[in-house]
C-alpha cells in the first residue's frame, strides 16, 4: 500500500513501487493535482485510428508525411524515385515501414539523422545496411564512439549546411550549434514550406522535462529564433500529437523566455547564507542539506512566478501549454543549473571577500 493515505494509486502496489523513502525520495502525484490539459493539445493522441494502429500518418504537402505514435513523431518524404526517412523513433519502430508502406510502394532510399539521441533514431536498422544515411558530423562522431547496432553512424556527413537533392526534391540541412544537443539539425523542405526541428518547439505542450533533456540552455533558446527565420508553415517537433505553425513556436520561445530571466532572478534573490546559517557546529558536514535547500527555494520561486503570469488574455502557462503546471518545477530547475555554467556571475568575489552585489553561488 502507498504510505499517503490519500494517495490515488492502486491498493495492490507492483514490487517496484517505492514509497517509503520520506525525504530521501520523490514525492508522488495524483492525476487531480493537476490541471486538465487544454483540449486541442492531444492531437491524435486519443483518435481511433491511433488506437487500433498505435500510429498515424498523414500527408502534410507534396508528398511530404508525418508518422506519430502519439509520443514520438517523424516524417518521410516521396520523392518519385524513392523515400528519405528523417529519424526512426523507436517507439515509432516498424510501424514507420507500415505507414510508409500504406502511401507507397518507394523504397527507403536514404535516412536523415536530426540527431544522434536513441530515442528519435534508435529504429534506424529498420531500414537495412544499403541506404544512404546522411547527419551531421558530430553525430556521426558520436555513434561511432558509442556505437549501437540499430544506429549505424550517417555515413554522409557536413559541417554547417548541405542540401540533399533526390530527384529534384531539395531538403535542406542546416547545423547552427549546440542547441538541444550537438550536431542536432533543422531539416527544411521549401517548396511545402515544412521544418523538422526536434526536440525545440513542442506544439500545443510545454517542452518536456528538464527542457528535453537539453545540453545548452543558450543554444535553446536561441533556436527558437533560428526556427523562426524559416518561411515555413508546418514544424514537426519528434515529440507530442500534433503538427505545428509559428504561433507554437512564438509561444514556446516566451516560454523560454520567461524561464530564463525568472532563473537568473531567482539567482540573484534567493541568499544560500539563509540556509547556511541553519547549520549547527555539530552538524557542519550537512552542507549538502544547504545547497539542496538553497536549490529547493530557487525552484519554487522560478516555478511559483512561472504558474502565476498571465498573458494579456488573462491565461496561465497552465491554461496555454499542456503540462506546464506538471513539468515547470523540472524546467526550472534546470533553466536554474544551465545558468550557473552558462552566464555571468555579476562579478567576483575580491580580496578580503568583498562579494559583489547579486551574487550567486
Amino acid at each position: 500500500m502507498c504510505s499517503d493515505p490519500n494517495c490515488a494509486h492502486e491498493p495492490n502496489l507492483p514490487e517496484w513501487f517505492v514509497d517509503d523513502l520520506g525525504p530521501l525520495g520523490v514525492p508522488y502525484t495524483k492525476p487531480e493535482d493537476f490541471a486538465v490539459p487544454p483540449k486541442e493539445s492531444t492531437g491524435i493522441l486519443f483518435t481511433e485510428d491511433h488506437e487500433k494502429k498505435g500510429y498515424n500518418v498523414k500527408e502534410i504537402g507534396d508528398g511530404v508525411y508525418w508518422v506519430s505514435s502519439g509520443w514520438y513523431d517523424c516524417m518521410f518524404v516521396r520523392t518519385g524515385n524513392g523515400v528519405v526517412a528523417v529519424d526512426a523513433p523507436p517507439a515509432i519502430g516498424e510501424n514507420l515501414l507500415s505507414a510508409i508502406e500504406e502511401t507507397t510502394d518507394e523504397p527507403v532510399t536514404h535516412m536523415v539523422y536530426s540527431h544522434w539521441h536513441a530515442d528519435h533514431v534508435g529504429a534506424a536498422s529498420i531500414f537495412g545496411p544499403d541506404i544512404k544515411r546522411v547527419g551531421h558530423n558530430k553525430t556521426r562522431e558520436l555513434l561511432e564512439r558509442f556505437p549501437d547496432p540499430d544506429r549505424p553512424p550517417p555515413m554522409e556527413t557536413f559541417e554547417k549546411d548541405e542540401v540533399l537533392d533526390v530527384n529534384g526534391v531539395k531538403i535542406e540541412l542546416s547545423y547552427k550549434g549546440q542547441n538541444h544537443c550537438e550536431g542536432n539539425i533543422f531539416i527544411y523542405l521549401p517548396k511545402p514550406k515544412i521544418l523538422a526541428a526536434i526536440d525545440i518547439a513542442s506544439p500545443g505542450w510545454v517542452t518536456f522535462r528538464d527542457c528535453d533533456s537539453s545540453d545548452n540552455l543558450s543554444g535553446y533558446v536561441d533556436a527558437f529564433d533560428q526556427i523562426l527565420e524559416y518561411d515555413f508553415n508546418t514544424i514537426i517537433s519528434g515529440h507530442v500529437s500534433k503538427t505545428g505553425g509559428r504561433a507554437d513556436v512564438l509561444e514556446g520561445r516566451e516560454y523560454m523566455h520567461d524561464l530564463q530571466a525568472l532563473a537568473r532572478e531567482a539567482l540573484e534573490t534567493v541568499d544560500v547564507a539563509y540556509f547556511a546559517k541553519q547549520l549547527s557546529a555539530e552538524r557542519r558536514t550537512s552542507f549538502r542539506w544547504v545547497e539542496e535547500e538553497y536549490f529547493s527555494a530557487c525552484t519554487n520561486y522560478v516555478t511559483k512566478r512561472m504558474l502565476e503570469k498571465k498573458d494579456p488574455r488573462g491565461r496561465t502557462w497552465a491554461e496555454r501549454l499542456s503540462g506546464a503546471d506538471v513539468m515547470t518545477k523540472h524546467n526550472a530547475y534546470w533553466a536554474l543549473e544551465k545558468t550557473r555554467l552558462e552566464k555571468h556571475h555579476n562579478g567576483y568575489v575580491k580580496r578580503g571577500n568583498v562579494h559583489p552585489p547579486k551574487y550567486y553561488v
